[in-house]
């Protein structure tokens, strides 16, 4: 693990500054005015799986906030996700709801629902994200993905270092912590120049355990690594996530999705790279290679998933945007028919 986390760090060296935000987006202007905001992802998905292949049409998300900033020091955000397709069910729920104290620059504080600040993909802003999917390591690994708790933050695109402390429930969105255990949850990055980061997270917690005959609380360890380049049109990043749970762990969710809950201790981690060229032509294309091992312990890497996601993206305007993804997907132990074609068409207002 150690060495992976080195190689994420000297890799940087060689090769953006990417947002911190809590929500989607920032509030406009000081005055005081409500902004509505929001964005829309129809998409269609092509499964090309063992047996009958898959198709369907869908919303990958359909959000709709509000936020604005409160004269002189505070400001506030709301977001709703109304897509029936994230939790399967077709009543729309809150996702972010928080306010934030922002007099001083260095020393924000901010209280309510909100991202968990760890790593680069999750902290990403779902209508920001270069590929379709987030990868399948970061959605596990960062689990809860949103939670209730206070963050402190501090920086900007412009300071040398960057960082977010939140302490949380732990026990995901908007749902209530049934114990006295809370998690810390942090990121910090340090930005030697305007083109480049690198950063580093972490998240320690305790819950009780789901099993009533066990008395010893469970526990999750996660540490993660980041960089960011972005020069001369070409963007480069990179993340690699270590995790470890005694006692029991949450597999799947991510953005939104209701996470499933596994009895047992595991030791899993995962690593992602990815590149993309912005065109004069307003195209995009964008390669990703990602792996996951969900659990160390297994001799001979033979739980070993890797996805390679090829995809290109056509920006028509500032706020609409077109991406098409191919994921190839391999697993060492068996495999399976299961590689995806996606389209989807977003827009933003």
């Amino acid at each position: 693990m150690l060495r992976k986390i080195i190689f994420i760090f000297i890799a940087a060296i060689f090769f953006g500054i990417n947002a911190q935000a809590q929500g989607c987006a920032e509030p406009a202007s000081d005055d005081g005015a409500v902004n509505v905001f929001g964005f829309l992802q129809a998409q269609y998905d092509y499964g090309f799986t063992e047996g009958d292949n898959t198709s369907t049409f869908g919303f990958n998300r359909a959000r709709i906030g509000v936020m604005g900033n409160i004269p002189y020091d505070f400001s506030y955000y709301v977001m709703i996700e109304a897509s029936p397709f994230k939790k399967g069910s077709p009543n729309a729920y809150l996702l972010d709801a928080f306010i934030t104290y922002k007099r001083f620059d260095f020393a924000k504080i901010s209280v309510g629902s909100f991202k968990s600040p760890f790593g680069l993909e999750l902290s990403t802003p779902c209508h920001a994200l270069p590929t379709i999917n987030r990868s399948k390591f970061v959605n596990e690994l960062t689990a809860p993905d949103r939670d209730m708790g206070i963050m402190l933050l501090g920086g900007s695109d412009t300071t040398l270092f960057r960082y977010s402390v939140g302490y949380m429930n732990g026990s995901g969105l908007l749902v209530e912590d049934p114990d006295k255990y809370k998690d810390l949850v942090g990121r910090v990055l340090v930005q030697p120049f305007d083109w480049m980061h690198v950063g580093g997270s972490f998240r320690f917690g305790k819950s009780n355990s789901q099993d009533e005959t066990v008395t010893e609380p469970d526990e999750r360890t996660r540490l993660g690594a980041e960089f960011e380049v972005e020069k001369f049109g070409f963007l480069v990043q990179g993340e690699y996530i270590w995790g470890e749970n005694i006692g029991s762990y949450l597999i799947g969710g991510g953005c939104g999705g209701d996470p499933e809950l596994v009895q047992g201790s595991v030791k899993r981690e995962g690593l992602s790279i990815m590149a993309l060229y912005n065109t004069p032509w307003n195209l995009q294309p964008v390669i990703k290679y990602e792996n996951y091992n969900s659990d160390l312990s297994i001799a001979g890497n033979n739980n070993m998933e890797h996805v390679t996601t090829i995809g290109i993206n056509y920006f028509f305007n500032e706020w609409t945007r077109l991406q098409v993804n191919y994921e190839y997907k391999a697993e060492w132990a068996h495999e399976i028919e299961n590689d995806m074609l996606m389209v989807q068409l977003q827009v933003r207002f």
